[in-house]
């Protein structure tokens, strides 16, 4: 059996997420403690005590939902002597489960990660005044019929295909005005359903551009790995195994598209036979279940779930 373990994005956060794994686990306690002191804050304490107002924001969420992911996966080690290097042929994270990908493949510490994860979660938030941009879930589209829609709804502004998730399942990003417009375009296109997103930035577009540039710089001052397995990059779809180019990915991810359907079908073209999401939720895995039925798709939402995945990964 070939796995590539996967990664959530933003989303998937819950207010009370790996309190069980800290309640059981020390490697789970000794990996928020860590992501605590590299931050200067209890995030732990938001993340299991809410609100979920705070934790939703993306300066929050996305440091903590890295954590979430590393403590699973530093249980999953030493716990249960399932590890990265061993068990997984890829690595590959939705978004901001891109870092934890590689935290988990040894190219960032767990404190670079949170701190790069808080950087770019202020900065994305930063790009765009607050209510000049949004999003929105183009439903029953494929993407080429999603990314007509925006270059026709753009008119001048910003609006592009930002997450390939799932066939039929595309979000745009862009100017609040060309965002609305793909909504009402998108309907006469024949998507099932067109939706604005409650979300507090236009991520994945050319407006993050400022985000980007705030990234290649943090990014330059952090020391980074070859992964211990290859990545399959949002950016690229494909495999990628040395931290230079990953470091130039990684840039490219803020303004890029996720290509998460194509990446999925690249898994489950070559050889890949279980898909294991690491972290909070089960986002990754329902979508994983439609693009590979025939892969063994299992999230770790539970300590009961993790006793699972291990006794599949040794079996």
């Amino acid at each position: 059996m070939t796995a590539a373990f996967t990664f959530p994005g933003q989303g998937s956060q819950a207010v009370g997420m790996g309190k069980d794994l800290a309640d059981n686990f020390a490697a789970a306690r000794a990996v928020f403690d860590e992501v605590d002191a590299a931050l200067g804050q209890k995030l732990s304490a938001l993340m299991w005590d809410g609100p979920i107002e705070d934790l939703t924001l993306t300066s929050n969420a996305q440091p903590a939902l890295m954590a979430v992911s590393m403590a699973t996966v530093r249980v999953l080690e030493a716990d249960f002597g399932v590890t990265v290097k061993d068990h997984a042929g890829y690595v590959a994270g939705h978004s901001l489960g891109e870092y934890s990908a590689l935290a988990a493949a040894g190219t960032f510490s767990i404190a670079d990660a949170a701190r790069l994860l808080r950087t770019r979660g202020d900065a994305m938030q930063k790009a765009t005044p607050v209510g000049t941009g949004a999003m929105a879930a183009l439903l029953g589209l494929d993407y080429e019929a999603a990314a007509k829609v925006a270059a026709e709804a753009a008119q001048g502004d910003v609006c592009q295909a930002a997450n390939d998730n799932a066939p039929g399942q595309v979000v745009v990003s862009g100017s609040k005005a060309a965002v609305e417009r793909a909504v009402e375009i998108a309907k006469t296109h024949r998507a099932k359903r067109a939706m604005l997103l409650p979300v507090s930035a236009p991520f994945h577009c050319a407006l993050m551009q400022p985000a980007a540039e705030v990234m290649a710089e943090a990014l330059a001052g952090v020391t980074m790995n070859d992964p211990a397995v290859p990545l399959i990059a949002n950016v690229t779809a494909a495999p990628v195994s040395d931290a230079a180019t990953i470091r130039a990915n990684l840039v490219k991810q803020v303004t890029g598209t996720v290509r998460w359907r194509e990446s999925v079908e690249w898994m489950a073209a070559n050889g890949v036979t279980a898909m294991i999401e690491l972290g909070a939720g089960k986002v990754l895995t329902g979508m994983a279940k439609r693009m590979a039925p025939d892969a063994n798709c299992m999230a770790t939402a539970s300590v009961a779930d993790l006793e699972a995945v291990a006794a599949a990964l040794k079996a």
